[in-house]
């Protein structure tokens, strides 16, 4: 299911990065790139860069890079495919007929139909809730005081008593039990065959934010366990990728997305008037997660329970909603355990200003640590403030640490002063972010020593792409079977092919990375920055880089190397000697920059 790729480079270069971007971004020239704020995390100086030489971008500050597909992909929200045709459009480019793969076509009709079958089964559930045997459902979701728009609003239903309802009523639509068993709503053993997963329980759709049915979530009408029963992964459902109610919260116009823990709070909320709720899906809260929220918004309130294990979820939220550019904060609930139970009692308006109130994430970060320790106990009292000086350091930027200082201070009686020598004085003994230190292990060395077998890979793909001198002065000594690492050789054996065709062109090369991941890491190293202010120093660095990588690739190459292989044997050894001469300094390579 692709493109060529002659068609697919034909609209790249016909989609000028730096004119795309500027529909998007702000951005200012300055020497050969253009930088503005970057979109895809909050940030107050520009470390958003856009090549137009290298038609790339890269954020110096959250690691987003990529070509003018990615961006597309990245903010936009769109698959390749979408981002595809959207730059062909802008382009007047007309896309032909796509042609699919047998195994392409196969996946995409059995994505199709699992929709459709999910759509089906939703409907029947929906059904269900109003008929004789839905009573008792229908009646207790009233009871919780939703009202008919609500439960119509979300498609709320019931699946029947009968654990072979649902199953009786798909094979009379003609679905296989094939298909049933790939959809998630079924179980199947020896004894029972093949039954429904849900039976006697509120029913609630999962929509992706295309408004697809995607998966099911179910309340158990009784004693029964589970409580809460989700669908399991399936080709059309990644919990960790979705959250519930995200589908109606991002049209809501908000400046902030509110996440919560049930399904109930979430309708509960959408009912008062607070469309901009969310709930994960029976999981922690994930990384995954956050970069989608960061598509529609900036700032997330932490609405979790307001029971110890609510606030764990909210402190291990926190750090993966900052890791994602977003600003965080924490709402208290108390006494009240959730939103549905303060809504009912307090009403909306009181609920407005909880959420108005709600708390910044460093303060019940550290309100949280306060607990921890007796400050009446001048001894717990300075390890709480050690505490405070601890996590300070994590803020990289002098004036959010002082501002956050200055807050935190002001709150616990503390001199400034006295806070800002204890900081330094942490940070000059490098116990910033302790808590984030793994104790040291055998595999912790091992995992250490592939970093640094990856990071003098990374850095030569580097010299290769942004000095072009490099290929021909390495040649010697270097080439793509030096790169081990398996991303990485990918990446040389394109750019010396490039090289061989004379022209090194990062972001056509990008197109052959579909992964986001892949895409990423691949984007840092074509635009990292080689800090070098003279020719001698540039000479001595590019050496050095040659030597590591040739040494990495020698180690590698001998573990493997077959005993009877004798002309493997004498590569490795005139490789040696060439690694010898590079190390002792008798050659230095040089390189022009011009």
């Amino acid at each position: 299911m692709r493109y060529s790729d002659d068609l697919i480079e034909e609209i790249r270069m016909k989609s000028d990065i730096v004119d795309v971007i500027s529909e998007y971004v702000k951005l200012q020239k300055k020497g050969s790139s253009y930088f503005g704020l970057c979109p895809f995390h909050n940030e107050k100086s520009p470390s958003f860069s856009v090549s137009p030489g290298k038609q790339m971008y890269y954020c110096f500050g959250c690691g987003a890079g990529g070509n003018v597909f990615t961006f597309i992909m990245e903010y936009e929200n769109f698959t390749f495919i979408e981002a595809l045709k959207y730059l062909a459009d802008r382009a007047g480019v007309q896309l032909p007929e796509m042609e699919y793969s047998k195994e392409a076509r196969e996946q995409a009709d059995l994505k199709a139909t699992l929709l459709d079958l999910n759509k089906v089964a939703a409907q029947y559930f929906y059904y269900k809730l109003r008929t004789e045997s839905g009573k008792g459902a229908y009646a207790y979701l009233t009871d919780r005081g939703l009202s008919e728009e609500t439960i119509k609003k979300f498609g709320v239903g019931y699946s029947d008593k009968y654990s072979d309802d649902l199953y009786r009523y798909l094979k009379g639509k003609k679905y296989s039990d094939d298909l049933l068993r790939q959809s998630g709503l079924f179980n199947v053993d020896e004894r029972r065959g093949m039954y429904d997963k849900f039976w006697n329980r509120v029913i609630f759709p999962i929509m992706d934010v295309n408004n697809k049915v995607i998966g099911f979530g179910g309340r158990v009408m009784g004693d029964a366990k589970p409580k809460y029963l989700n669908s399991p992964e399936t080709k059309i459902f990644d919990k960790s990728r979705n959250l519930y109610g995200l589908n109606l919260a991002r049209t809501s116009r908000k400046k902030q997305i509110i996440v919560c823990e049930g399904y109930m709070d979430v309708i509960a909320m959408h009912q008062a008037g607070f469309n901009n709720a969310v709930a994960s899906l029976g999981t922690a809260f994930t990384t995954l997660q956050a970069n989608l929220l960061r598509r529609y918004t900036e700032e997330v309130l932490l609405l979790y329970d307001s029971d110890e294990a609510g606030v764990k979820a909210a402190l291990r939220a926190i750090p993966i909603l900052k890791a994602a550019g977003l600003s965080a904060k924490v709402v208290n609930l108390r006494p009240h355990k959730d939103p549905d139970e303060f809504i009912k009692t307090l009403g909306g308006e009181e609920f407005q200003k909880r959420l108005d109130q709600a708390m910044n994430s460093f303060m019940f970060e550290i309100q949280t640590l306060e607990g921890q320790y007796d400050l009446a106990d001048p001894q717990g009292k300075t390890r709480f403030h050690h505490e405070i000086a601890n996590k300070l350091l994590n803020f990289p930027e002098e004036l959010e640490r002082n501002n956050y200082m200055e807050a935190v201070c002001r709150k616990y009686g503390i001199q400034v002063e006295d806070m800002r020598k204890l900081v330094n004085q942490m940070a000059m003994k490098g116990t910033a972010a302790s808590e984030y230190v793994k104790p040291k292990s055998g595999l912790h060395r091992e995992q250490e020593k592939e970093q640094g077998m990856d990071k003098s890979q990374k850095l030569m793909l580097t010299w290769l792409v942004n000095y072009p001198d490099t290929f021909s002065v390495t040649r010697k000594y270097i080439g793509p079977d030096d790169f081990t690492t398996p991303l990485y050789h990918k990446v040389a054996q394109m750019l010396y092919e490039q090289e061989a065709q004379g022209e090194v062109n990062p972001a056509k090369l990008l197109n052959q990375f579909v992964d986001s991941e892949e895409q990423r890491e691949v984007a840092a190293v074509f635009n990292a920055r080689i800090p070098l202010e003279t020719a001698e120093e540039r000479d001595i660095a590019l050496t050095e880089t040659v030597w590591r990588l040739k040494k990495n690739s020698n180690t590698v190459h001998s573990a493997c190397l077959d005993p009877t292989d004798m002309q493997g044997l004498q590569q490795l050894i005139t490789s040696q000697k060439e690694l010898e001469a590079l190390e002792s300094g008798r050659i230095v390579l040089h390189i022009s920059t011009e």
